[in-house]
């Protein structure tokens, strides 16, 4: 029997960034995202054919790394609404058949929490709870590793009279997985919300948790230290933990972040037989346009796109499909076309996604194609991770026109914009001040405007959620690539999923080109384009001038054929 968390599109939240409520009294709002802003949003996700919400962190907060610096795993956050609000929500989801997945950080915990302030007196029992070290006898610090956030990954506390080991920022410390304790407690905050009616967990950064020493790090630009705590065998070990003794005593699933995971990590923390995660994020697709992680920009090149899609669809057992989350660039700002084809590129990503193998993730505001956000100054940014980069690359001289270009467009803070869910005043998002900027298209990219709109992003969204909701092949079909251009002239890439006899045919054209038949395409797609019919067209994003009808595929056409081999029954035919 297939899992559900297979069958279902996940849709993510960004609470603060989602819907704001009115405010007591008849306020108008404070400008921030909150639960009964959700509530009142879950027609539209269940219209949208979603049957999963993944909530980014809306636990009590002191906000050093917006929310991932949890002060109380145990309490919802004042802004965001109460517990009892909490409670309403996921009855409400569940009256949709909706469940919901929660954000798990349990790499590190704010400062503020009170697990740390016990901490700080050495004779605590929950001083081991944390990870404390003296001095170097050189009065240097404990070891040379970095922040993944920039600078130092120790901080001194006068308190203590020691440093303790942060792996971001300063107010998020980590916690430490030598101590069985430490993992009690987090299956303690497991069984919490699993008993409240959660489905599930994304884990934040998840193969970071266990450093297997303290010992210097390599001397890299990078992060140091990196080897001693990226999936270690020790992570796995805790993994399996949780799963034996919590987790598969439940009806859930969990997705894990992965930093810099490779593909044999990867298999190591998700495949079925290990028994740690049920899949995980990684980022190798994100960034084949990309020199060092998704800051320093190179040209886009599709056949490369498609050869890291091939490598993970083919040696995963299960992939959580995703092109946007609450830490990277719009997507259509990233591998789209912001211009003259914002649009018909919004379609053929959304294409790409719908057509893989795994659980798709679809993150607030993709759905209509929302773009990254129109900065103009650093005054306008308020992610923690964007401010040290730009501060990091001031140091290393790098000019201020260039550092502004590559933050610009890489800063997280362009997916955490307020969702545009009409051309009303606050995008109608909030009547009050939104707690970040509001991007200044939003009277021409909104939900509203969309809706009604059968040619819409949203609607071709809907369409391709319902298309694999309906095909065995584009959910556990097998994946082959089939072609892929090169060079300038040729954007192509095209692929295959099939299953029992049943092929659906992918062909994506990311260039502003057409692309005529050439040699080394699949026939289906050669008698298209020729007017013959071999294969049925199931979906182009090109309106009536798509589908081959021009000899060509379009610039930034998208489409997807099906045909059936062999005896297989014709009336499974879409």
């Amino acid at each position: 029997m297939n899992k559900w968390w297979k069958e279902r599109v996940v849709y993510q939240i960004y609470p603060r960034s989602f819907q704001d409520s009115p405010g007591i009294n008849g306020s108008p709002g404070d400008g921030f995202g909150d639960i009964p802003g959700i509530i009142s949003r879950l027609d539209e996700i269940k219209d949208l054919g979603a049957g999963i919400i993944w909530l980014s962190p809306m636990y009590p907060s002191p906000d050093a790394d917006n929310g991932y610096d949890i002060s109380d795993y145990r309490a919802i956050d004042p802004r965001f609404g109460t517990m009892e609000d909490m409670d309403a929500l996921i009855t409400e989801a569940a009256r949709r058949d909706i469940r919901i997945i929660m954000d798990l950080v349990i790499n590190h915990t704010s400062d503020e929490h009170e697990w740390f302030q016990k901490s700080r007196d050495k004779n605590s029992p929950y001083r081991d709870y944390y990870i404390w070290r003296p001095a170097k006898p050189d009065g240097s610090l404990p070891n040379n590793w970095t922040s993944i956030f920039m600078g130092p990954a120790w901080e001194f506390d006068g308190q203590s009279g020691e440093y303790y080991l942060h792996l971001f920022h300063k107010k998020q410390p980590d916690l430490n997985y030598r101590n069985p304790k430490v993992v009690e407690e987090v299956k303690d905050i497991l069984r919490f919300w699993l008993d409240k009616g959660v489905a599930g967990f994304r884990c934040d950064v998840i193969n970071l948790i266990y450093k297997t020493t303290l010992d210097d790090g390599k001397k890299t630009i990078a992060v140091r230290g990196f080897e001693k705590y990226k999936s270690q065998e020790g992570n796995h070990a805790v993994l399996r933990e949780l799963r034996r003794d919590v987790l598969d005593k439940y009806d859930c699933f969990t997705v894990g972040e992965t930093a810099m995971v490779t593909l044999e990590e990867a298999g190591d923390f998700c495949n079925e037989a290990r028994k740690e995660l049920d899949m995980l994020f990684y980022f190798e697709h994100l960034e084949v346009d990309r020199r060092f992680a998704r800051y320093i920009p190179k040209k886009f090149h599709a056949e490369k796109l498609l050869a890291v899609l091939d490598k993970w669809q083919n040696g995963l057992e299960w992939n959580a499909v995703y092109l946007e989350n609450h830490d990277q660039p719009r997507i259509v700002s990233h591998y789209g076309d912001e211009g003259e084809y914002w649009e018909r590129s919004a379609k053929l990503l959304a294409t790409l996604e719908f057509t893989l193998r795994g659980t798709p993730f679809v993150y607030q505001g993709q759905e209509i194609g929302m773009t990254n956000f129109d900065f103009t100054g650093f005054d306008q940014l308020d992610d923690v991770e964007t401010l040290n980069l730009n501060a990091l690359m001031k140091k290393i001289h790098i000019p201020a026109s260039l550092r502004w270009k590559w933050l610009r467009e890489s800063s997280r803070d362009n997916a955490r914009t307020p969702m545009q869910w009409s051309a009303e005043p606050g995008a109608g998002f909030t009547a009050g001040k939104p707690w970040l900027g509001i991007n200044g298209n939003y009277k021409r990219i909104n939900y509203a405007a969309q809706k009604d709109d059968p040619g819409s992003v949203l609607n071709y969204y809907k369409k391709l959620i319902a298309l694999r909701a309906g095909s065995e092949p584009l959910k556990y079909g097998s994946f082959k690539p089939r072609y892929a251009g090169s060079g300038a002239s040729d954007g192509l890439i095209v692929y295959e999923r099939e299953l029992a006899g049943e092929v659906y045919t992918a062909a994506l054209n990311f260039s502003r080109k057409p692309v005529k038949r050439r040699a080394g395409m699949p026939a289906a797609l050669k008698d298209l384009l020729q007017g013959e019919g071999s294969g049925k067209l199931v979906l182009t994003n090109a309106g009536e001038e798509g589908g081959g009808k021009t000899g060509a595929i379009l610039p930034w056409e998208a489409l997807i054929l099906f045909e059936r081999l062999g005896n297989a029954d014709q009336d499974q035919r879409p």
